[in-house]
């Protein structure tokens, strides 16, 4: 088994592999820093959540499910709260978002459509299925959520005329209460009404348009999160999420993932709010590129190869995308393939003024998680029985507890000065990360799937010791020509992690 030592986490490395040399703190080997990082706290948190209770139709095939949030619309510009009600339609931006969803799924052989009966999301819905022939299935389920007395209302004047039920709505949406009724329960009732519509019809690739509130409500109901997930999973205008619902034995309740979430029409790193707050500090999670096979590489340990000329590119098509940012510090896995994808972006941040995209100098902490071996313990599984990338039971445990703690020391990291933390690594490492931020048990670990190449954005609104309100997972529409397509067939089972 692999040994790790609790306390000894992250190390801090340098674009060149020279001039390597310690520090006072055992938890960080400095290769090049401006910046210490704090040792991990001992964070008191509520009981994750042990296991994902979902129970939905048994499916004869697997079936995959791609969700999409219509585009903008005329309340949206105002600023109005829209609710259920229909009196809203497209911008001439939200067109276009539509059209942009539309080419990116162009290629998809979709069996059918369900929608929104709202006009907004009806719209958009036509804008994506262009000239299919088969017809649209209006589903009144898939409304936006019901908020009453708040419908119509600029959020200005919801605050003066409701007060502290605005303000509940704000801050405590699941309990939140208007004329009787509790729209985040009622939401999450429909949602889980439209899964048994969706499931059983005989089809094998879907499509569903519908809005904000019930697409976050179907994406959670899917993979058994509650009410209390609420704006933690954004949904952008024609942001597109994907769900795999795999076929288990005996009839049971289908093996659900989510393959991709809120791939949106423009960059996730652009700025904007998260759950309509400004976010100051933000996590991305960067999946190292491409590795060629052991072969090419010529080397003894499976699972630790270098990157491919393929993931060098997907490594520099994300260092672009980055540079809309002004990335203080990355942290990377010790393996090959992520210790080059990292050293890549700490060179093109740096050469930003040269790239044109400021005339500031930046500066960039490189520093590596010291044992965290996702490639050795990828290898271990193999020797223990475990097919494909899946990890055995005894190293799927210690992958949890060692990034337990690795999830701390990035939040640590989050803290003064920096504003944007970059993590880089293996896949399943990154799926952990998430369950941690979402506060998961490891039960949920097989409900998220990552691409090689892709970047997950985690944003913090109340700062990071706040809680975490997940922009994007599995982003690829920057690697162009060189992505994994959203409309690839559907996977099998034994390659969700």
């Amino acid at each position: 088994m692999l040994a790790i030592s609790p306390s000894s986490l992250l190390t801090i490395t340098k674009s060149s592999p020279c001039n390597i040399f310690s520090i006072a703190n055992p938890n960080f080997r400095k290769i090049r820093s401006s910046s210490t990082l704090r040792e991990a706290e001992v964070d008191e948190r509520e009981p994750k959540s042990s296991s994902p209770a979902v129970d939905f139709p048994a499916i004869k095939s697997a079936k995959r499910v791609v969700l999409v949030r219509h585009g903008q619309s005329t309340w949206n510009a105002e600023g109005r709260i829209q609710g259920s009600s229909n009196f809203s339609v497209l911008t001439t931006k939200g067109e276009s978002q539509a059209e942009t969803s539309r080419q990116m799924l162009l290629d998809d052989s979709f069996d059918v459509c369900f929608t929104s009966p709202l006009a907004r999301s009806k719209r958009t819905a036509e804008i994506i299925w262009g000239n299919r022939k088969e017809p649209m299935i209006p589903d009144f389920d898939l409304r936006e959520i019901d908020l009453y007395s708040f419908q119509g209302l600029l959020k200005h004047e919801g605050k003066e005329k409701f007060g502290t039920a605005f303000r509940q709505w704000q801050l405590d949406a699941p309990n939140f209460v208007i004329d009787g009724h509790y729209p985040v329960r009622e939401l999450w009732t429909r949602a889980r009404s439209s899964w048994d519509s969706i499931l059983n019809h005989q089809s094998k690739s879907v499509l569903v348009v519908a809005h904000n509130a019930v697409n976050q409500a179907l994406v959670a109901t899917a993979i058994g999160l509650g009410t209390e997930y609420f704006r933690v999973l954004l949904q952008s205008n024609c942001g597109v999420s994907v769900l795999d619902f795999i076929p288990r034995a005996e009839d049971k309740s289908p093996h659900i993932c989510l393959n991709r979430l809120n791939q949106t029409p423009n960059s996730p790193i652009a700025a904007g709010s998260s759950a309509g707050r400004k976010a100051s500090k933000r996590i991305i999670l960067v999946c190292h590129g491409s590795s060629m096979n052991i072969e090419e590489a010529n080397v003894s340990l499976p699972g630790n190869q270098p990157m491919s000329m393929l993931g060098i590119i997907q490594s520099q098509k994300t260092a672009e995308l980055l540079l809309d940012l002004k990335v203080n510090t990355v942290v990377s896995c010790p393996g090959k393939a992520s210790m080059e994808t990292a050293q890549i972006i700490s060179k093109v941040q740096e050469a930003a003024d040269c790239l044109g995209a400021d005339c500031v100098p930046r500066y960039v902490d490189v520093k590596e998680m010291n044992r965290v071996d996702v490639e050795t313990m990828l290898c271990q599984s193999k020797q223990d029985g475990a097919v494909n990338s899946i990890l055995s039971p005894n190293m799927l445990s210690l992958l949890w507890d060692q990034t337990e703690k690795v999830w701390q020391v990035l939040l640590d990291e989050l803290s003064d000065p920096s504003e944007v933390v970059v993590a880089v690594g293996h896949p399943i490492l990154h799926i952990a990360l998430i369950t941690h931020c979402l506060n998961l048990s490891k039960d949920w670990i097989g409900s998220f799937h990552l691409d090689e190449g892709s970047i997950s954005v985690i944003d913090f609104p109340d700062g990071p010791s706040g809680r975490g309100v997940v922009r994007c997972i599995n982003y690829t529409a920057h690697l162009g020509r060189w992505s994994i397509p959203i409309t690839m067939p559907t996977m099998d089972e034994d390659e969700f992690y």
